[in-house]
C-alpha cells in the first residue's frame, strides 16, 4: 500500500479538523485502551497478523490504530517544512481502513495534551494541529510520537461479536510495546503469548459497542 505524501499532508488537515471520533470526545478522561491481537484464523487482509490498541471512552463507539504495520512515506516527506525531521527514518504506519488518507497521532506525554482521547496511563489520541506542531518542532521530534494513516473504528456490537467468534485474543495493553518494541516482533510475540496464557479466558472481554 502506497500513499502520495501530499495527499496525506493535506487529508491531515481535514482531519484535524472533522474527525468526529476526536472531536466528540476529547473530553472524556477515561482511559480504557487494550490490544486486540489477531487470531491466527483471521484472514481479513486488512488485519491479518495485526495488534490493533483499540479504545471506547464513555460516549461513542471503539475506535483505533493498527500498531505494527509501518508504510513507506517518511514523515520528512509528508513534513517538509519542519527541518527536525530532514534526514530521519520515521515512518507513518498504517492505522486501518477506516479513513486511509487521513492521518492519526498517538502522543506519549505526562500531561494531557489539548483536544485528547486518554487511551493508556500516559498515552492519548491528539488532533489539536498546534500541539503536534510544536512536538513536531523539537530536537526529537517524534519521540513518543506514532502517526497513523486512517484507523479502525466498528459499528455498535460489531467488535464484541468478532471477539465473541474468536477473531480476536484481548490482552493488556501497554506504552512500550507501542513507542519501543520493534514492529516486525509485536504480532508473534503477543499471539504466543494470548494463545499460551489463553488470554481470552483471563482477560474480562470488554463489552465494546453494547449500551
Amino acid at each position: 500500500m502506497r500513499f502520495h505524501p501530499t495527499l496525506l499532508r493535506t487529508a491531515c488537515v481535514f482531519l484535524l479538523a472533522a474527525w468526529p471520533a476526536i472531536e466528540a470526545l476529547s473530553a472524556d478522561p477515561t482511559a480504557s485502551g487494550i490490544f486486540l491481537v489477531a487470531a491466527r484464523e483471521l484472514r481479513d487482509p486488512n488485519f491479518r497478523e495485526t495488534v490493533v490498541l483499540v479504545t471506547q471512552p464513555g460516549r461513542g463507539e471503539p475506535f483505533g490504530v493498527i500498531i505494527n504495520r509501518p508504510l513507506r512515506p517518511r514523515l520528512s516527506e509528508i513534513f517538509p517544512e519542519h527541518e527536525m525531521l530532514k534526514g530521519r527514518q520515521d515512518v507513518v504506519y498504517f492505522g486501518g481502513p477506516v479513513t486511509r488518507e487521513g492521518l492519526v497521532f498517538l502522543v506519549r506525554s505526562n500531561e494531557p495534551p489539548p483536544r485528547a482521547v486518554h487511551v493508556l496511563n500516559d498515552v492519548y489520541f491528539s488532533n489539536d494541529p498546534d500541539w503536534i506542531d510544536g512536538m513536531l518542532k523539537r530536537v526529537n521530534p517524534t519521540e513518543g510520537m506514532r502517526v497513523y494513516a486512517g484507523h479502525a473504528g466498528w459499528a455498535p456490537g460489531q467488535l464484541q461479536n468478532e471477539i465473541a467468534q474468536g477473531g480476536w485474543h484481548v490482552v493488556p495493553a501497554d506504552a512500550d510495546t507501542i513507542f519501543h518494541k520493534e514492529t516486525s516482533a509485536i504480532w508473534p510475540d503477543l499471539i504466543k503469548r494470548a494463545t499460551l496464557r489463553h488470554t481470552r479466558a483471563e482477560i474480562p472481554v470488554p463489552a465494546f459497542g453494547v449500551r
